[in-house]
């Protein structure tokens, strides 16, 4: 039996990393691979739906239905979220945006002295608690908390700061990874869904709870 949608959704998905350069060679970046947001469009597509991805360098490939708009950094990466999310039924920070940016960036390639190097290091901006924040009454957001330690409690703690709907709890071992182990979390910190496996699998399970939790629900 079809389990086709009622109504069609435009998704904002974020994926990938971000980089912060030090010098014009030069960067802080993470080992995330877009494998997850991949696998997020995929399904969101799968279920008829809309996908607008918004990545950091990657070499995965994306669904070709989706809309892919390429970003390197993490300011980069929430000016076009921004842009694209008001046109949006929801959004999933599938995404790994760098924590933190040099304060000083050099226009030169910084060359070996023998002596210790620096780095003062500043935040970056939020982009999943900035869309969280954001968001009308009609729309949605679903975050990724990923911890090494009190992975539950962080998440819960994530989820409320990040305006989040609902938040998806993983680990480190997802980095770069073609499997996954995640928590879905209610709004209240509950868990609704454990699930393990292949990214495609999880993405799917995670879709379907989505659908029929923020997609539908919504007039």
């Amino acid at each position: 039996m079809s389990d086709a949608p009622h109504r069609r959704a435009k998704i904002l998905i974020t994926s990938g990393p971000t980089r912060q350069y030090l010098d014009p060679v030069r960067y802080l970046t993470n080992a995330s691979s877009g494998r997850m947001g991949a696998a997020l469009a995929a399904a969101v597509l799968q279920r008829g739906h809309d996908a607008v991805i918004v990545s950091g360098p990657v070499t995965v490939d994306y669904p070709p239905g989706a809309h892919v708009i390429d970003v390197l950094t993490t300011d980069e990466m929430l000016h076009a979220a921004g842009e694209l999310f008001p046109e949006c039924d929801g959004a999933i920070g599938a995404a790994a945006p760098c924590d933190y940016k040099p304060l000083q960036v050099s226009d030169q390639k910084l060359s070996k002295t023998g002596q210790p190097l620096v780095l003062e290091l500043i935040e970056t901006p939020d982009v999943i608690a900035v869309l969280g924040q954001s968001k009308r009454s009609d729309q949605w957001v679903v975050g990724f908390a990923l911890e090494t330690d009190d992975r539950h409690f962080r998440a819960t703690v994530k989820q409320q700061k990040k305006c989040c709907d609902l938040m998806v709890s993983n680990g480190p071992e997802a980095i770069d990874a073609a499997d996954n182990n995640v928590e879905l979390l209610d709004r209240d910190g509950s868990i609704i869904e454990t699930i393990s496996g292949s990214k495609q699998h999880v993405a799917d399970r995670l879709i379907h709870q989505i659908h029929h939790r923020l997609i539908l629900p919504c007039p």
